[in-house]
């Protein structure tokens, strides 16, 4: 386990064991010397609080026994533990995507579309496919070629090709026309009630004109 899946493994541990108690501290009693150990590094990183002189007393009272040690979250662990947790996954190196999953690369003016596409998700009726907000905030730009570099399923691609019309029918058709002719999938009208979950994209070959 890397160092930053083990402090993200305590933050946990620390939240949901104060969540249970009620009164947001870990105690000594909950937590082997190991991870206290653990805790002890993160408190010199401000992400948490060790217990001091009076809150150890006021746990005692509590505990009906001497408290030597707890540890509770700042609200800076606090962050770094819902931050970790909704973190984008890192980009597989090229030539390791999953076997479901193709490498889109994508020009700068596609790459704008698609987030607009995903940023209005709430307000679609055909959302954008699972897993393709996600995967628009983790990607990674080859400045070389200036592409936006992305590993989408091909229900995430129906959806980009989807994107894609939006943007072609508010005013340009470039960015659609390319993806279909890279990748052969374009949204099509005829079809949407064929799949509106995908807003009807179809794979299809090369479109008339060109972007």
């Amino acid at each position: 386990m890397r160092s930053w899946e083990r402090a993200l493994s305590v933050l946990e541990a620390l939240r949901e064991r104060g969540q249970a108690a009620g009164h947001g501290w870990t105690l000594d009693t909950e937590l082997l010397p190991p991870h206290q150990q653990h805790v002890n590094a993160l408190e010199s990183q401000s992400l948490v609080e060790l217990a001091g002189r009076e809150d150890r007393a006021e746990l005692s009272a509590l505990e009906g026994r001497p408290v030597r040690w707890a540890a509770r979250l700042t609200p800076y662990g606090h962050d770094t533990l819902a931050y970790g947790q909704s973190r984008p996954r890192a980009e597989p190196p090229p030539g390791e995507a999953a076997p479901d999953r193709q490498l889109v690369e994508l020009i700068p003016s596609q790459m704008a579309a698609l987030r607009v596409f995903v940023g209005l998700a709430g307000r679609l009726r055909v959302p954008p496919a699972e897993g393709l907000a996600e995967q628009v905030r983790s990607a990674s730009c080859d400045h070389g070629i200036k592409r936006w570099r992305l590993y989408l399923t091909q229900e995430q691609m129906e959806s980009v090709a989807y994107g894609l019309w939006l943007h072609r029918m508010t005013g340009s058709a470039a960015e659609a026309n390319r993806f279909a002719r890279e990748y052969g999938v374009e949204h099509s009208p005829a079809r949407a009630s064929d799949n509106p979950s995908t807003g009807g994209a179809a794979a299809r070959g090369r479109t008339e004109g060109s972007g």
